[in-house]
């Protein structure tokens, strides 16, 4: 029901930025588009496929691509996250997508999870080339989570760590890193529910990801306010899922965004944690998503 191909897009600064495009192999082209990519030091393998083809065996092409600094896409350095930098090639890829034969460039829609859940409210509020967004399980406020999931008495330390790792890029060493998951809490680690431990550390390819992070992602995560944009999505139509018990993203910050939000907008609720999207609760998250895309781009 469709062809995947690996695909490269050049981004600010010659770097490529790689990724699959997913076409159905239907004689109806041009066909619309959804534009997708995963959250906070994530990979395409993290269990994005299966959406993917969901949407392209319903007539969708499909664009997946990997962050910079991440997976098969280029950058230094490795495992380093910018979200700013992320968006501005998000748009880059928006592009190629418009310049496909195979896709109708009036119809681009913009599906983002977690973090890049966060992405895809500020594309939504500054990207009038993207005529449907899905946030799923979005980040709202940096400062927020910082509050709820570091312990007060870790934060003296993280902010000494951080004030160490700027000090040693100004001598010209490479930056601080510390681990995305661990359960042994002697370890410094972006996160150490189990839940998480098991998704980021499922079975993906050889070479495909690896555990660890820049401190300075910390950082930049911590100062990332995405929720500020949610008003100004609006007209694009905007589709949130949320988890109802999310401890990452923070179910009541993203319920009270919901409400921020102007029409046109749906909600759909979730049962269960963060990463139940993905996995127990695939089909709920992945057909609300379609039928919101083909409602809005069809």
């Amino acid at each position: 029901m469709f062809e995947r191909t690996d695909i490269e897009v050049e981004a600010e600064g010659r770097i490529m930025l790689r990724g699959w495009l997913y076409v159905p192999t239907a004689d109806t082209a041009p066909y619309p588009a959804i534009t997708m990519a995963h959250g906070y030091a994530g990979v395409k393998e993290h269990g994005l496929e299966r959406f993917a083809e969901k949407f392209a065996s319903n007539g969708f092409v499909v664009l997946l691509h990997d962050h910079r600094n991440f997976g098969a896409s280029e950058g230094t350095p490795r495992q380093d996250i910018d979200p700013w930098c992320q968006i501005a090639d998000w748009r880059r890829v928006i592009s190629f997508l418009e310049n496909q034969d195979i896709v109708d460039a009036k119809r681009i829609g913009l599906w983002g999870t977690s973090y890049a859940g966060g992405h895809a409210l500020v594309l939504g509020a500054t990207e009038r080339r993207i005529r449907a967004v899905v946030a799923q399980v979005p980040t709202i406020s940096g400062f927020e989570q910082g509050q709820r999931r570091i312990p007060p008495n870790a934060v003296l330390s993280l902010e000494d760590a951080f004030a160490a790792d700027e000090r040693e890029q100004a001598r010209g060493e490479p930056p601080r890193r510390q681990t995305i998951v661990s359960a042994d809490p002697a370890v410094s680690a972006s996160y150490r529910d189990k839940d998480a431990v098991d998704f980021y550390l499922q079975p993906v390819p050889d070479g495909a990801w690896e555990n660890s992070v820049t401190v300075r992602s910390t950082r930049a995560a911590r100062m990332y306010e995405p929720g500020a944009w949610i008003a100004r999505v609006s007209p694009t139509p905007l589709l949130m899922v949320v988890a109802l018990q999310d401890t990452i993203t923070l179910t009541d910050l993203e319920l009270a965004a919901y409400e921020r939000a102007l029409e046109p907008k749906r909600l759909v609720t979730i049962q269960g944690g963060h990463f139940d999207p993905y996995t127990t609760k695939f089909d709920q998250s992945s057909s609300a998503a379609l039928e919101w895309f083909k409602e809005h781009l069809s």
